[in-house]
């Protein structure tokens, strides 16, 4: 097994954060589109718009986009990458960013217990007592829910789940061409969700096509950064910076959207953060 040299990991933590930026930005479009919106439509135009950013590419190289190996875990990644961003659009929408960041850093939580159940890897107790700490943490989080809607809880926690899946698989597929893997991605996105979108379509002003460009044209942007920085950094050095998200996601919270960032989300944070610490220590003593 070959381990990411100190300079493909700090390539990997740059990319990261570019990731990471351009995903909140994202996100802050989505959640000021509100609720009138189908999280399904919005993710077939977030689709369409990066399609559009990836055709020059595509046309450059067609070859990288028709020859495909493994088409299997091409799929299985849409799939439940497809899952995951219609859910977390849902979710982001209908409940406190910061709520919504903190839920999402269950993440290294359930990738343990996939591990657990679908590759039948032995956990140790003391890593399963730190995702029952992070359970504990989701539980302060949410009580009370800070304005967030039942629905919206519980579409968060699908994402995650799923995407989860969508990191696992990505990994898996490390050498595949960056065309190809957005291509599949993007294109699949538009697949699934275009006849949900139809079913639950509703029209769309100027002004709101000029937001769902903004998603579509920086989601892509971010897709690239995520993975490259899965492709050459481990997850184990990865995950924690993620929790520098939460501070973003309530800055712009409060500043965009009025939403105070309550004791209960702050504490929950910090707890759920410290068992996924907890979890990847162990996981790189192991």
């Amino acid at each position: 097994m070959t381990y990411p040299t100190r300079a493909e990991t700090r390539g990997g933590v740059g990319w990261l954060l570019c990731d990471m930026v351009l995903n909140l930005t994202a996100l802050s479009l989505v959640k000021g589109l509100g609720t009138d919106m189908p999280a399904a439509q919005v993710v077939l135009f977030r689709a369409g718009f990066g399609l559009l950013i990836l055709l020059p590419w595509i046309l450059q190289d067609t070859g990288q986009v028709t020859r495909v190996a493994r088409p299997g875990l091409h799929l299985l990644r849409v799939g439940f990458s497809t899952i995951a961003l219609t859910a977390g659009f849902f979710a982001v929408a209908r409940m406190p960013f910061a709520l919504f960041t903190t839920l999402n850093f269950l993440r290294p939580l359930v990738l343990m217990c996939l591990a657990a159940l679908i590759l039948r890897e032995a956990i140790p107790r003391a890593r399963w007592a730190a995702a029952a700490l992070g359970l504990a943490g989701v539980a302060v989080a949410l009580a009370p829910t800070g304005g967030a809607e039942v629905a919206g809880v519980g579409a968060v926690l699908i994402s995650v789940l799923a995407g989860s899946g969508a990191v696992i698989v990505t990994r898996r597929l490390r050498g595949a061409s960056e065309v190809q893997m957005m291509t599949f991605y993007t294109a699949g996105l538009a697949f699934l969700t275009l006849p949900v979108a139809v079913i639950q379509w509703v029209p769309v002003d100027a002004g709101t096509i000029l937001l769902l460009a903004g998603v579509g044209c920086i989601a892509q942007l971010a897709q690239l950064c995520f993975i490259r920085a899965h492709w050459m950094a481990e997850a184990g050095v990865l995950a924690p910076l993620g929790y520098l998200s939460f501070i973003a996601s309530a800055a712009v919270g409060f500043t965009l959207f009025s939403e105070p960032l309550t004791l209960p989300t702050l504490t929950g944070a910090v707890v759920i953060a410290l068992s996924s610490w907890l979890v990847l220590r162990s996981s790189a003593r192991k």
